[in-house]
């Protein structure tokens, strides 16, 4: 043999490397970011757009931090607390092994914050 695996060997070993799904993991993450973020502050039209952006660019950041074998998706929709009714939905075609997803609802007197992340093997 020259040095070179056989296509078993490789596919073996590549899905040896791949980490399990941690949603516990992931949910602290954005649980930690979201709270840090949001705090207990009033609904602000103003300050909605900046919060968004530190949470989805900070969870990402932290979730690459701890996890290289995964792409990640990061949602995060932030509404008034106004009685409004709210509804999503989403359907993924993935290995049930390693891929997966996690949620967060942050809610204060004013305002509900829903962050989720799809993590994706690579």
């Amino acid at each position: 043999m020259d040095g070179i695996s056989s296509p078993q060997t490789q596919s073996s070993s590549i899905s040896d490397d791949k980490q399990k799904f941690n949603a516990e993991e992931m949910t602290t993450i954005i649980k930690e970011t979201v709270e840090n973020t949001i705090q207990d502050a009033d609904y602000s039209h103003s300050k909605v757009p900046a919060w968004n952006s530190t949470i989805v660019e900070t969870c990402l950041k932290k979730l690459r931090a701890v996890n290289k074998n995964y792409k990640f998706i990061v949602t995060c929709v932030i509404m008034q607390k106004n009685g409004a009714g709210f509804y999503a939905g989403s359907s993924v075609y993935w290995d049930n092994l390693h891929d997966g997803s996690a949620s967060y609802r942050h809610e204060t007197k004013s305002l509900y914050a829903i962050t989720n992340v799809f993590a994706l093997s690579v």
